[in-house]
């Protein structure tokens, strides 16, 4: 007897490499990008989502500015960008649609070994968090790498509607040294 395949099942997904360079100090991490950030080859590309206007009103990178300008804005203030996902499949773009079965890490390793000023990592949301913690924090401990500060912050994701625009932004303000 054959088995059937999932009615909902997704083709793998491949997020996006890191925006860091030699000056970043800290890393912000979401767990990966949506559908629309896919499509558009860019983070946080969903308008709802409340990334771009909270780092508008802490650093300058305003949803006004092209996003490579941003981008620029965010590496000037020492910020690099990445997701704790490399791949996965997920129908949709909800963190809890992600197939852990499927997901696979970055290389964290490799990357806190070429950026070594960064000490403080803020995760976007829960789900980053946690499959940071699950999935990579041993393999990173036991490279010798850190002392890394390990900070969960509220979802920017219009998905976490719970909470309101103005505490997101009080929450996020942390990352402002």
């Amino acid at each position: 007897m054959k088995k059937k395949k999932p009615k909902n099942r997704s083709k793998p997904e491949t997020g996006f490499p890191p925006i860091a360079n030699a000056n970043s100090r800290l890393l912000i991490l979401g767990s990966m990008p949506g559908v629309m950030s896919l499509q558009r080859q860019q983070y946080y590309a969903q308008p709802r989502n409340a990334f771009w206007p909270i780092m508008g009103e802490l650093f300058g990178a305003t949803t006004e500015l092209d996003y490579e300008l941003r981008l620029q804005k965010l590496s000037d203030a020492g910020i690099a960008l990445w997701d704790v996902l490399r791949s996965c499949e997920r129908v949709g773009s909800l963190d809890a649609n992600i197939d852990m079965q499927t997901a696979q890490t970055n290389d964290f390793v490799g990357f806190f070994s070429a950026h070594r000023k960064i000490d403080r990592v803020f995760f976007n949301g829960a789900t980053a968090a946690r499959v940071f913690e699950r999935h990579v924090s041993a393999e990173i401990e036991a490279a010798g790498i850190g002392p890394v500060k390990l900070i969960r912050l509220p979802s920017t994701s219009p998905a976490h509607a719970a909470m309101r625009y103005p505490e997101k932004l009080r929450r996020w303000s942390v990352i402002v040294e």
